[in-house]
């Protein structure tokens, strides 16, 4: 599965996207007609500190999949999001049953 990351008005690292890649490559083991996926990060310009936001799209036949969340960190809200993808695909793949 191929994975797209941008990040809005500042560069991340190679850790980061490693981290990134990792955590959304492993719910192709949840649904394996994963076509590939798109990350988006960006830091909101409020003055909470759950200010890093993480939006992932998967691009599955049939649907696509999205998760958005916000968190004190990038990995946080990437984990976070990946939870809720992983909900997500089992619900879609259930209805294809």
């Amino acid at each position: 599965m191929k994975v797209k990351i941008s990040s809005l008005h500042f560069k991340t690292d190679q850790k980061l996207d490693n981290f990134i890649e990792s955590k959304v490559s492993k719910l192709q083991q949840y649904h394996p007609q994963i076509a590939g996926s798109e990350v988006i990060l960006r830091i909101d310009n409020d003055s909470s500190r759950e200010n890093k936001v993480a939006e992932i799209k998967l691009d599955v036949p049939g649907a696509d999949i999205y998760a958005k969340k916000h968190s004190k960190s990038f990995e946080e809200a990437t984990d976070l999001a990946v939870i809720a993808l992983k909900k997500q695909l089992l619900k879609h793949k259930e209805k294809l049953k």
